[in-house]
């Protein structure tokens, strides 16, 4: 892999990480504000609605934060047969 290749890596995955990063802040800001919502709406002891919205989207965002932090060592197909080229290396 040559350096611009190396080069073109690292901003995909740092554009991946400052994604999350934003959506993990979006998530805060309209999850507090569900919940601010939530509270003058409904108080506490009642049901609370907004567990549901932090679920769907902390399922997603638990996904985004896997593919931009671990997504890239995992996941690739080179990875898998850097590995498996390795394994058969190793019976010879």
């Amino acid at each position: 892999m040559n350096n611009e290749q190396r080069d073109e890596q690292l901003w995909q995955i740092a554009k991946a990480r400052a994604g999350f990063k934003w959506a993990l802040f979006s998530y805060l800001i309209v999850n507090a504000f569900l919940v601010v919502v939530w509270f003058f709406t409904s108080g506490i002891g009642s049901y609370f609605w907004p567990i549901w919205v932090m679920l769907g989207w902390g399922v997603g965002l638990a996904f985004q934060y896997f593919h931009a932090y671990h997504g890239t060592k995992f996941l690739t197909a080179a990875e898998e047969y850097e590995k498996l080229k390795q394994r058969e290396e190793n019976k010879k």
